[in-house]
């Protein structure tokens, strides 16, 4: 480093020090930052021992201070230059996420003289963010055509089996567990949300059931062994499909089990049960009548249909404007996923001629399943880095915090809606929920 490059980082160093000292009393915060050149500094009165937010670079702070955006942050993120030592995202965020004092402090900070501390770093060189994994493309599934669907699942997937297997239970259910008590591990939560989806669908031997997006086949093994029916499961994904195989035929239950890579619109038949745990998410609020209505045509008519799946808070105004954090999902780990409120599909499986039965919130189940997945995730850094490099595990584990964050705050929901095909008399459940909770 020359005299002149090294004056600037003197200059950039005071100035993010007197900045951080201008922020400490009002934010008050829990953690201290570490600065480039390795000096701490406590961000705080009464900070956690080790916990720290790094800003490995000098030229992270100008670069997000004259173009500020979250893709930046994820991107400076996912190459190092920001990283967070002695914890988690969700260590260093939570308090900032859920805790409206913290927000009302950080109101009372001045901001004209923050600018004027800041101005030093604003004028220094920025580091460029460079690219990370991302989907090329429209990632936000606008005008999606025959054959997106499958490009987008394959893209999420790629990671491979084995760094999913680094944070998933045994059963790799990668979506939303049911603790039957909060001290519950996730490998009985995850077994108990199998068992209450059987349940809720009053499965019996002999039934044929379809499961539409069967992940790596955890819930159609379960409903064989368990329930005694026979299973068909599609997926998009290749490395589930072969996974799913592989299992059944471990089980012992190839011969009740059939599996294809297809597209649920393609599917044909009758099934007495269905289905769809966490693929709602995918198809696009466009295609969603149409989605409705082609389950409906696959169900019997005395059958029972499951539709578990991620929900935004409905809006106040119709139009739909994506937040920062819902594009940088969609770029970087969930291209052309979508999410409905809750309200408008109960209202679209009406308009598709379903009968709901039952709708079941789980928004605390969901929080506390992806805070487990991303602290698992994180004590197997080096496996996981191994794996699929640094920079995606670093995306992961950004992600699966920032999802923990969105449904401890409600701005994430998840439902469990069970219906069936509309008719008069008696549904096809029993007079109570009690049959659920029976041993």
């Amino acid at each position: 480093m020359g005299i002149g490059e090294r004056g600037e980082d003197d200059k950039a160093l005071r100035a993010a020090r007197r900045a951080i000292a201008l922020v400490r009393d009002a934010a008050d915060a829990h953690f201290s930052v570490r600065l480039w050149d390795g000096s701490l500094e406590p961000l705080g009165r009464d900070v956690t021992p080790g916990l720290a937010l790094v800003i490995a670079s000098p030229g992270v702070l100008p670069s997000l201070l004259r173009w500020p955006s979250l893709d930046r942050v994820i991107r400076h993120y996912a190459h190092g230059r920001i990283d967070i030592e002695g914890g988690t995202i969700l260590d260093i965020a939570a308090p900032f996420a859920l805790d409206k004092d913290h927000r009302r402090r950080l109101r009372k900070i001045d901001k004209m003289a923050l600018a004027r501390t800041l101005l030093p770093l604003a004028l220094s060189p920025a580091d460029s963010p460079d690219a990370s994994r991302a989907f090329e493309g429209a990632a936000g599934g606008e005008n999606r055509k025959s054959g997106d669907n499958r490009r987008f699942i394959n893209f999420h997937y790629d990671v491979g089996n084995d760094f999913y297997q680094l944070f998933l239970d045994p059963e790799m259910q990668y979506s939303c567990a049911h603790f039957p008590s909060w001290d519950a591990s996730l490998e009985e939560a995850q077994r108990y949300k199998l068992d209450m989806i059987c349940r809720k669908l009053r499965l019996k031997p002999g039934e044929r059931f379809l499961d539409i997006g069967c992940g790596w086949g955890g819930l159609i093994c379960h409903a064989v062994k368990t329930y005694g029916v026979t299973a068909h499961g599609v997926t998009l994904s290749t490395e589930q499909l072969a996974f799913a195989q592989e299992k059944a035929e471990r089980l012992g239950i190839a011969d009740r089990v059939t599996l294809e890579l297809r597209d649920y619109r393609e599917l044909t038949g009758t099934f007495d049960k269905i289905a769809s745990v966490g693929m709602y998410e995918h198809i696009g609020l466009a295609n969603i009548p149409a989605y409705f209505d082609h389950v409906r045509g696959l169900l019997a008519e005395d059958g029972l249909f499951l539709n578990h799946a991620i929900s935004s808070r409905a809006k106040r105004r119709k139009r739909r404007i994506k937040r920062a954090e819902l594009r940088a999902i969609q770029r970087y780990i969930f291209p052309g996923g979508e999410l409905d409120d809750i309200g408008h599909s109960v209202a679209e499986m009406e308009r598709a001629r379903f009968e709901v039965h039952d709708v079941e919130a789980l928004r605390p189940h969901y929080a506390r399943t992806t805070q487990i997945w991303c602290e698992r995730l994180t004590e197997r850094r080096e496996e996981a880095e191994a794996l699929v490099g640094p920079e995606t595990y670093r995306i992961w584990v950004a992600y699966l915090a920032g999802v923990s964050l969105g449904f401890q705050r409600g701005s994430l929901r998840l439902f469990q809606t069970l219906a069936g095909k509309s008719a008069k008399g008696a549904p096809p459940v029993p007079p109570t929920r009690a049959d659920i909770y029976a041993d």
